[in-house]
Formats: structure tokens, sequence, C-alpha cells
């Protein structure tokens, strides 16, 4: 099993940022691949940012203005969220994939935290 715990979501005005963490434990988080998804009110959850040894890969809509990053070392991921718009208002998961490869799809992460809400005022 794998527990996942995000953290750092709050209200932030348009333009603004925002660095999200997720805390992994119970299991090799090296072994992984992690992702951040995210769901706003009324729509279904969408894939944001991926990490896996062989890379990053980025929804289009936050290409260029979100990294996400990993520390292994302390069973650790983030997502650096910058200049942001009244749309990336949603409450932000993370997921974890045993298979460590990168994917973009909700079906192919196995664990999931409770997610963390984001608020972006215009």
């Amino acid at each position: 099993q794998v527990q996942l715990r995000e953290s750092g979501g709050g209200l932030v005005q348009a333009g603004g940022s925002l660095r999200l963490s997720c805390a992994a434990s119970g299991r090799t988080f090296n072994d992984f691949a992690m992702g951040w998804f995210r769901q706003a009110p009324g729509k279904e959850r969408e894939f944001v940012a991926a990490i896996s040894w062989a890379g990053t890969s980025y929804a289009d809509s936050v290409k260029g203005r979100f990294t996400i990053s990993r520390d292994n070392a302390r069973n650790m991921v983030y997502l650096q969220m910058s200049t942001l718009k009244p749309e990336d208002t949603a409450v932000y998961s993370c997921a974890a994939r045993i298979i460590p490869n990168i994917a973009t799809r909700v079906s192919e992460y196995t664990y999931w935290g409770r997610g963390t809400q984001v608020t972006v005022s215009s």
C-alpha cells in the first residue's frame, strides 16, 4: 500500500504562484511514476503533469507555467505553479503508478491522495 498526502493549496490571485507538495509513504518511492491531476466543479478529473525516471510530461494548458519535480530521498513530489489563471481553480491530487513509466490517464494510476484545493481569483 501507498499513502499520498497533498499540501500547499490555497487562495491566490490571478498571476500568482503556489507550490503543491505530495508526501508518499508505504513503499519504495523510487519505483513509482508520479502524476498530478485536477478536478474542477462539474468537470472530469484531468491530467496536469507527470514525472518518472525518463522525464516529465505536461498538459498543454499548463506547459510553460507549471513544473513538476521530485525528491526521492524525501519521498516527495512537487508541483510549482506560476502565472496562475482562474481556470486553474480545482482540487489537485497526486497519484502514484507502480509501473515506472509516465502516464497521462487517470486509469493508469493505482494510488491517489485526497487532494488539495487551489482557488485562483480574478
